[in-house]
């Protein structure tokens, strides 16, 4: 498959590239959702679009037998790329910094290969949108798609993300949480507004922030299980409008992270208890949380698939240990319902870790057939593995 996937590394290229300089936002991505469902009904896929909004699936094979699934994420993020190439961003303020045209073009990529396969099963693509953020009611691509079927009569379901820290060459397929639930939380601090040269007669909304601040960050040190991994970040503080008076009100919002679902009412709880100092000091406050999506869960069952799969393709002493991380990826919505694994694909470039959500994010596009083969050699797998 590596060498199938090398014969197309400039078709790859081309996408990726064409995706790189016109990117678009969460549940806007048309121009892109465009092109992948034009290229996949070439191919000779059934496509459909407008699922989730603005996403695309496309089956190919008999669906008499078992389904496996390949996700690709394709939305772009609101950053101003700083990258002097000559496929940098045409659209001003917005940039694919996370990978996602790359995603994108593997799992096309992908399909062209697949496409030429005798399968006996069924292969689905599913192009997501809006991974990165949600819709105005909160809610990213991977749910608004499983909303619209994009799961129905599917069996597995599989995916990757660039890494840009591992040289290429390189995969990485940890089983268990491999990224973390997330929930925001906004929060208002009420006081007394007044004259700042006479604090006595306010409520001082900043002296109380200053105590809740001091509880949040106690909470995981001091309330939560140690062998529980939690986060709980202050991301922004926003009050007053002079430098001599106090205000009547503060804000104060930020994220919290998670791996075990059965602790988020806990850190929740947690949260409110800290803003309750407020009312000790004559202060009143609010809160609300915004939920962001469950943990990403790698099952066993998948992870041994694509862990053959990549040792196939790049050798396993090129499978490397994963690292888990506290970052969020609505994956994870996927694997809730249906067994499923993501890897991750080196793509560390000229030594330089440009990271992700960067505005000098870039990856050295001679991983992509090696992200491109894993897909197709984990999809061969999986229906060698059923036949036998």
């Amino acid at each position: 498959m590596l060498k199938e996937s090398h014969a197309i590394f400039e078709e790859l290229v081309q996408w990726r590239r064409d995706f790189h300089s016109h990117p678009e936002l969460g549940f806007t991505e048309n121009r892109t959702a465009g092109i992948v469902a034009n290229e996949l009904e070439r191919m000779g896929f059934t496509v459909k679009r407008g699922i989730g909004k603005t996403g695309v699936i496309a089956d190919i094979g008999s669906g008499n037998g078992p389904t496996i699934a390949i996700r690709a994420d394709m939305d772009a993020l609101p950053i101003y790329e700083s990258n002097d190439r000559d496929y940098a961003s045409l659209n001003p303020g917005i940039m694919h910094a996370c990978g996602h045209d790359s995603h994108t073009a593997m799992a096309l990529g992908a399909a062209s290969i697949l496409a030429k396969k005798n399968i006996e099963g069924r292969v689905r693509f599913i192009f997501q949108p809006s991974e990165e953020a949600g819709d105005k009611e909160g809610i990213s691509g991977a749910p608004r798609m499983i909303e619209d079927g994009a799961l129905e009569q599917v069996d597995m379901i599989i995916a990757q993300h660039v890494d840009p820290r591992s040289p290429v060459g390189t995969i990485s397929i940890p089983s268990g949480p491999v990224s973390g639930g997330v929930d925001n939380w906004y929060g208002r601090i009420y006081g007394v507004g007044g004259h700042g040269a006479h604090p006595d007669q306010t409520i001082d909304p900043f002296f109380i922030l200053g105590h809740v601040i001091i509880a949040i960050n106690a909470i995981v040190s001091r309330r939560i299980n140690p062998f529980k991994p939690v986060v709980v970040s202050i991301g922004m503080i926003k009050g007053g409008f002079t430098e001599n008076v106090i205000p009547e009100v503060v804000e104060v919002s930020g994220t919290l992270r998670y791996t075990d679902s059965s602790i988020l009412p806990q850190i929740k709880d947690e949260i409110k208890r800290a803003f309750e100092v407020s009312r000790n000091f004559g202060g009143n406050y609010d809160l609300r949380f915004e939920f962001g999506g469950g943990p990403n869960i790698n099952h066993e069952s998948s992870v041994k698939l694509l862990r053959k799969a990549g040792k196939n393709t790049v050798g396993e002493e090129n499978l490397l240990p994963g690292i888990p991380t506290l970052g969020a990826e609505d994956f994870g919505a996927f694997t809730e319902v249906i067994p499923g694994a993501m890897f991750t694909l080196g793509t560390l470039i000229d030594g330089d870790e440009r990271m992700l959500h960067h505005p000098r994010f870039d990856i050295d596009e001679r991983a992509m057939p090696i992200g491109t083969a894993v897909l197709v050699e984990t999809v061969m797998e999986f229906f060698s593995k059923v036949k036998k």
